[in-house]
């Protein structure tokens, strides 16, 4: 049934007759605005994440005044709010340590402003995850609008895919095989257009998620950001959350335990990143929902990789996945996977949403019976050295490198590791397991993406393009290579992480799941008893905070306090 307007939560601030509500008015006159403009009509918080350092969104001030045309045609009124941009490229020491303040950010400004139902702006890797985080702890009725991957890239001829080739030619420069004046242009030809990295990274993954969640509009994760329908899915957003408001469609409605195993099997399906397990968890707790480990190494055995993309050792980018069908086709090519029941901020089933879809180009999005791979891109692995889980996507490994032993040189932290990695003297073997600590959620901190070490020079002048590597880090999405990361618990908190030393035997069994330090458990009891704590390196401000309250990658690192539990109240307006 349709809300009456007196029931609209933005009613309390602006449509009674009391001295708060006159000066609430008052501001509206203010700022040019007349009762007519906003009387009886949904408050649309638009949620917006541009900035000048966020080049993925930079063209976010065009999208969301087509959001707004979209709220205005419906009925609605249009509030554009900034909230904290989380960009990948500039943030330091990480974005990840940022995420969760995003989130507390979303979730804060929605409670606390006259908003009836909220479009979240995101795409670049952490904004998607802390906007729908941030958005299913308020509960009001939500889209996230995505931004959208970028053109393909193009230097000298070849086809360039951002990141991956980034940490492609940056090895064939340290091998001497390209020039620095080569790399210089390459810094041109890389990125073309506004938009997410065009590859299959965290962001095209997160997007995609997001959608076969039900959080987005039809094939909103598929769009180029500078293809004429993103205005297109720009305007049809903002007319579509003033009907969820009157509809009083919200999260808690729509959201079930069948939405959260299709965005897994669409990550899974599509080779994602591996960011989006901590992304998935951290979303599934904030609605109340399961989602562990265990779960993503399940539906990876179940379902097939399709999408042919880089990095996952594929040939095509994300503009090459819209031509073929986008989102939609490939969705509806999964859907004997899929829980076609589930709910959709379309108001209708994600079945009903993708059955008219198809697919153009086979070699991109792959029949079922001619996958890329016959399992998921990711896999989740245990033993002594990740007692709680470590993940690898190893759809983007050396398959000859997924079933290893080889002895460990250990990097104590990312300075260690940059002073020691290419010094001549290193005692490293194709075979050796190269080992990073002090990556993880309290070491970093924030789980810096450093899970992708760079190779030994000495190792890349032989020839060598990929070697095991093992950190509590993170890597990007669009990174590649025989990288196990997020192992559980970080070395930083004292897990056996901690403990390796150079030369220690390391084994790598992906198709058991198994990861493995051979030493006595007796010798590893003596490490451990004479192990020391690091000293505490931050006593104020957020990140003393997170610190203090962030989980572990195997739940999410979301701060433990935000997680789902009791509604807060309603601000009173006094």
């Amino acid at each position: 049934m349709k809300k009456r307007p007196e029931e609209l939560r933005s009613h309390r601030w602006l449509g009674v007759d009391d001295l708060r509500a006159f000066g609430h008015r008052s501001r509206m006159a203010q700022m040019g605005f007349t009762h007519e403009d906003y009387a009886g009509k949904p408050v649309i918080g638009i949620l917006n994440t541009w900035s000048d350092l966020s080049p993925c969104h930079f063209h976010f001030r065009t999208r969301a005044e087509e959001i707004k045309r979209g709220i205005w045609q419906a009925g609605g009124f249009p509030v554009e709010i900034p909230v904290m941009p989380v960009t990948e490229q500039f943030m330091k020491p990480t974005s990840m340590l940022y995420r969760n303040l995003l989130a507390l950010d979303t979730e804060e400004l929605i409670r606390s402003q006259p908003c009836d139902g909220v479009v979240l702006m995101g795409g670049c890797d952490k904004t998607g995850p802390g906007l729908i985080m941030g958005a299913l702890s308020a509960g009001l009725p939500m889209i996230f609008f995505p931004a959208g991957a970028q053109l393909r890239g193009h230097w000298h001829g070849k086809t360039l895919g951002s990141g991956s080739d980034a940490w492609k030619y940056h090895a064939e420069l340290r091998a001497g095989n390209i020039t620095q004046e080569q790399w210089k242009e390459m810094e041109g030809g890389m990125n073309r257009s506004f938009g997410t990295c065009m590859t299959a990274g965290t962001a095209a993954t997160m997007m995609l998620a997001a959608e076969a969640m039900g959080l987005s509009l039809p094939a909103a994760a598929g769009i180029p950001a500078a293809d004429a329908g993103h205005p297109r899915l720009a305007t049809d957003t903002g007319r579509r959350i003033v009907e969820m408001v009157w509809e009083d469609y919200a999260p808690a409605r729509m959201l079930m335990q069948a939405s959260i195993d299709n965005a897994v099997k669409a990550t899974m399906a599509f080779g994602g990143s591996t960011n989006a397990i901590p992304h998935l968890i951290a979303m599934a707790r904030r609605a109340g929902l399961e989602l562990d480990l265990d779960r993503f190494d399940a539906i990876s055995r179940q379902v097939p990789l399709i999408a042919n993309l880089r990095p996952n050792n594929g040939e095509y980018l994300m503009e090459d996945f819209f031509y073929a069908g986008g989102s939609r086709a490939f969705l509806n090519r999964l859907a004997p996977f899929l829980d076609l029941e589930a709910r959709t901020v379309t108001g209708r089933t994600l079945g009903e949403d993708i059955a008219s879809a198809e697919v153009y180009n086979d070699d991109v999005i792959r029949p079922l019976n001619d996958p890329v791979q016959p399992e998921g891109g990711l896999s989740v692995l245990r033993g002594s050295l990740a007692p709680r889980g470590a993940v690898i996507k190893h759809s983007a490994a050396d398959p000859r490198l997924l079933q290893h032993t080889g002895r460990a040189i250990v990097f104590e932290n990312y300075d260690h590791m940059n002073a020691k990695l290419d010094d001549p003297a290193l005692d490293v073997t194709p075979d050796s397991v190269l080992v990073l600590k002090s990556g993880g959620p309290q070491g970093g901190p924030g789980m810096p993406e450093w899970g992708m070490m760079p190779l030994p020079k000495k190792m890349l002048k032989q020839g060598v393009r990929d070697m095991v590597r093992i950190s509590d880090s993170r890597m990007s999405g669009t990174s590649y290579g025989t990288c196990v990361l997020h192992v559980a618990p970080e070395s930083h908190v004292g897990g056996p992480l901690a403990f390796v030393q150079d030369g220690d035997l390391i084994r790598l069994d992906v198709a058991g799941r198994r990861l493995d330090l051979l030493v006595e458990p007796e010798e590893l009891e003596r490490r451990r008893a004479a192990w020391t704590p690091p000293p505490k390196r931050y006593a104020r401000g957020y990140t003393a905070l997170y610190l203090e309250r962030v989980r572990q990658a195997d739940e999410g690192c979301d701060l433990d306090f935000l997680e789902y539990g009791p509604p807060t109240p309603e601000p009173e307006i006094h």
